[in-house]
């Protein structure tokens, strides 16, 4: 068997080393297709990637696993076409899969499910999109056991496995330069749901018509979330879950900022709920109705955490401040806080971070050009009490252009090195303020990726006197 790999990368957390590891050990004669200087293993062929015509219609293979940076288009036309994320859900031995996908807060989403899940005492591999493959991991999940994945638009543009529990969070233009376009990214994301049974689930966001739009593709059961008959919040600011609108947790109890993040807290638990069963007004979980022909491992005594389900989750919620590069506070220099929110490359996202904040603000934007209009953020950096934007990398120009057409004058094309862009900040933050890194932008150009970007945020931040 001969197999092209294609994107080949050995940074942590790629998909290609798994990948060749699955394929060598069933014996395949193996091609790698790699751009830059990656650490490549000896028995394998090797291709770089000098230009795009170099992958194009690729022939003398019997399949072609694309790396989720490989878009379809460029892949050989006629021969089977798969990725690391299709294997891993065919073969993967539970059937208990949750797929989390949306534009923001996937990561944070599918680490609260997790979490909770393990909490309950349930046995959880978490995975996918957050930097984690499982495919190593096959020979050790146990058909009892719980998986949750996050998934992106470039892992689900090809996929066709079947998901037992679908997320959809909120869905806003992204990633339109690797798109042909917003209907592509639309369709790619809806292949998480259109191959579900109809004793799956499918979870939606109730105030975003896509995440509604890509949910209605699945067959199985459809539940809104942040409004019944999931996860909502009622209107004295309780969490609360099930008919009996069981109290969850107050949402000023919760360490997650952010009303974007009270929105994953709630898909969240609407997809664990559906995952362990229901309750009555007592907190005490029944058997789940869900099937899908088989047995889903959530019976009355082993449900997460029986009658104190509520309590895990709620103790989960008031402990998690969230995930790396996203909205996480770096440092609190007398009465100046440090955010780092490098996680976010949307306008989209740097709207719900500039609105996570009633203080003042010193807002660093900006970053490479993904073809997406910044008009909503301009509003926002000149509505929500800003009192100096920074701007960086290849959309500063533009981003200039628009905040002077709102008569927003508190701004400066930023200098190209992160410590410099941090000292500019600080100059002109006073105290009680919160300076954010919220680019909604790529990093490319500036900064290798989002994480770059961010760890040099921090330890610029962390070099202040």
């Amino acid at each position: 068997m001969r197999v092209a790999i294609l994107g080949f990368s050995d940074q942590q957390g790629s998909e290609s080393l798994p990948v060749y590891r699955y394929f060598k050990a069933k014996g395949a004669e193996i091609t790698a297709f790699y751009w830059g200087e990656p650490h490549l293993p000896e028995d394998i062929h090797k291709v770089k990637i000098e230009s795009d015509s170099v992958i194009d219609n690729l022939q003398g293979f019997d399949l072609i696993v694309r790396g989720p940076a490989i878009h379809p288009r460029q892949t050989g036309h006629g021969t089977p076409v798969t990725s690391l994320t299709d294997i891993f859900v065919k073969e993967c031995p539970s059937r208990n899969i949750i797929g989390v996908t949306g534009t923001k807060g996937k990561g944070t989403t599918a680490t609260l499910i997790a979490k909770m899940l393990e909490a309950g005492g349930k046995k959880v591999w978490l995975g996918g999109n957050i930097g984690k493959p499982l495919l190593d991991d096959l020979p050790n999940i146990q058909p009892d056991d719980w998986v949750v994945l996050e998934m992106s638009a470039g892992q689900l543009i090809t996929f066709t496995g079947r998901i037992h529990i679908g997320v959809c969070l909120m869905v806003v233009p992204e990633h339109l330069d690797w798109h042909t376009d917003m209907d592509e990214y639309v369709s790619a994301k809806s292949n998480l749901f259109k191959h579900q049974g109809k004793g799956d689930v499918a979870v939606y966001f109730s105030e975003n018509d896509l995440s509604a739009k890509i949910a209605s593709f699945s067959p199985g059961k459809k539940i809104s979330y942040y409004r019944k008959p999931g996860a909502y919040i009622r209107e004295d600011g309780m969490v609360v879950i099930g008919d009996e609108e069981t109290e969850v947790i107050s949402k000023t109890a919760v360490r997650l900022l952010g009303e974007h993040n009270l929105q994953n807290i709630c898909a969240a638990l609407t997809a664990v709920f559906e995952a362990v069963g229901s309750l009555d007004p007592s907190g005490i979980v029944h058997e789940s109705g869900i099937s899908q022909g088989r047995t889903p491992g959530t019976s009355r005594e082993n449900a997460v955490g029986g009658s104190s389900w509520v309590d895990k989750a709620r103790v989960i919620l008031n402990s998690f401040s969230g995930l790396e590069h996203r909205l996480e506070l770096v440092r609190t220099l007398g009465s100046i806080k440090y955010y780092d929110d490098s996680f976010g490359t949307t306008p989209e996202t740097a709207i719900v971070a500039l609105k996570a904040f009633k203080e003042p603000k010193v807002v660093i934007v900006g970053g490479s050009d993904k073809g997406i209009p910044f008009d909503e953020l301009a509003d926002t950096v000149a509505s929500s009490n800003v009192r100096y934007a920074i701007l960086i990398g290849e959309t500063a120009p533009k981003l200039e252009k628009l905040l002077k057409s709102r008569n927003f004058s508190n701004y400066s094309l930023g200098p190209s090195t992160m410590p410099e862009i941090v000292s500019e900040a600080k100059k002109h933050a006073q105290e009680g303020d919160v300076v954010l890194l919220s680019t909604g932008c790529a990093s490319f150009g500036l900064f290798k990726n989002y994480k770059d970007r961010g760890d040099q945020f921090k330890q610029a931040v962390n070099s202040l006197n």
